[in-house]
Order: C-alpha cells, then sequence, then structure tokens
C-alpha cells in the first residue's frame, strides 16, 4: 500500500506511482461523471471504470495497487447491500466509499458497517468527492450528516444526551469538536489549530469518552439531537 502525502488537500503518491481510482455504476453518464471529476481532482491519476461488480471485482484482482473505489449501491446486476459487502472483501485494506442517489438512514448506516469508508450523495459537489477522498485515503470515514438524518435512527444505540453538551468540554476540546463536526479529519483539525495530530487524537478520545460514544458518527448523532451541529453541515 503507497505511502500518503497530504498537499493541499489532495493526496499524491511518494513512490512516484501514479494513483489508480475505479468507478463502479451502470450508468455510463453518471459513472463516467465520476471519473472525470476524480480526474480534476486527481490529475495524475488513473481512472478506471465499471459497469457491474463481476467487472468491478474482476478489476479489483488484477489490480493489487488500486488506490480507492467509488462504488454504486444499487447495481443493476447487484443490488444494494450485497454488491458493497462482497466489493469489500475483494478489496481487503483498499478503501471503498459508496456513491449513491438514496438519503436513507439504513442505505447509510448499513454501507458503513459493511466496511465502506463513506457515503457520498450522487447530489454532492465536487469538493465533498474531494474531501471524501481525502479522508478515505487517511484511514477516516465521511458520511453525510445532514440534519435530518441524524436526528433519525442512524444510531439508536446512542442515548439522548442531558445536559449541554459544550459544557462538558474544554475550550481546547470545544474547538476540536466542532471542527470533527464540519467533517474534517484529525490531520485537518491539528493543522487548523496548530497542534500535533496525537494531540488531536487525546482530544478526540477524551470527547467521545464524555459523551458516551465509539465514534466519530455517533459524535455527530448526539450533537445533532442536543441542537448544536453546526449550521454549514
Amino acid at each position: 500500500m503507497e505511502v500518503q502525502l497530504q498537499t493541499r488537500g489532495k493526496e499524491r503518491s511518494v513512490a512516484g506511482r501514479a494513483q489508480k481510482f475505479l468507478v463502479v455504476d451502470d450508468h455510463p453518464l453518471v459513472r463516467h461523471g465520476f471519473a472525470l471529476s476524480v480526474g480534476e481532482i486527481h490529475p495524475d491519476a488513473q481512472v478506471l471504470e465499471a459497469g457491474s461488480l463481476d467487472e468491478a471485482m474482476a478489476i479489483a484482482d488484477r489490480t493489487p495497487d488500486l488506490t480507492l473505489v467509488l462504488f454504486d449501491l444499487n447495481l443493476g446486476d447487484r443490488s444494494g447491500r450485497d454488491g458493497v459487502r462482497r466489493m469489500v472483501e475483494v478489496l481487503g485494506n483498499r478503501p471503498l466509499l459508496v456513491i449513491s442517489g438514496s438519503d436513507e438512514v439504513a442505505d447509510i448506516v448499513d454501507s458503513v458497517r459493511l466496511g465502506a469508508r463513506g457515503y457520498i450523495l450522487k447530489t454532492s459537489s465536487t469538493a465533498v468527492l474531494e474531501h471524501a477522498i481525502s479522508l478515505a485515503l487517511t484511514g477516516e470515514t465521511f458520511l453525510p450528516l445532514p440534519r435530518a438524518v441524524l436526528s433519525g435512527n442512524v444510531a439508536a444505540e446512542v442515548a439522548r444526551p442531558s445536559g449541554q453538551i459544550l459544557d462538558r468540554l474544554t475550550d481546547r476540546q470545544r474547538d476540536v469538536f466542532q471542527l470533527l463536526l464540519a467533517g474534517h479529519s484529525n490531520k485537518e483539525i491539528a493543522r487548523e489549530l496548530g497542534v500535533l495530530e496525537g494531540t488531536v487524537k487525546v482530544h478526540v478520545r477524551a470527547i467521545m469518552q464524555k459523551l458516551g460514544v465509539r465514534n466519530r458518527t455517533q459524535v455527530a448523532v448526539v450533537a445533532a439531537r442536543s441542537g448544536c451541529f453546526p449550521e454549514e453541515a
């Protein structure tokens, strides 16, 4: 697996080898549109395309240095979750981002539970796509977190918070919390606050402990239910 360097929000290979992305969608125009967008974000990358699950799995098998896959949730030949599960199994540690026109809570949650590194709505902008890819390449998970989604059943296991969230956090933890909700990775938060990434990780763990949650998605759920989710989210 190639080591990545982050430069102005974009990932570049330090090994001198071109990154390889795969876009999987059974609608040619949609697929090609995503491929063009990925090419604009990573102009030196090779962007492959597949119109079916079988074709995508075959490409993944013969391309061990595949960087990332964008995978349509509802392919014509293999619908929904089974396709995501099988593709994730074939990819192993190589990240997969689901792309979909559905903003149903169950689709988002199940995709991540099946191993996707994120979920991108097809109505999203190129900037959102770029951010999602950047997070996935650094081991983070991107989710569309509109208030309407988060206020639903996205994480029923998360208890409704008691008291004000921000009252439980230190001033620095509040800064990290707001950037966390805005979807920034640990590296981006560290850069924004002028601290080490390890320091950010410590703050993130402390925030999760204080809120009684286990991951970033649940942090956002608690924030949405408490009415303190940022307006721009």
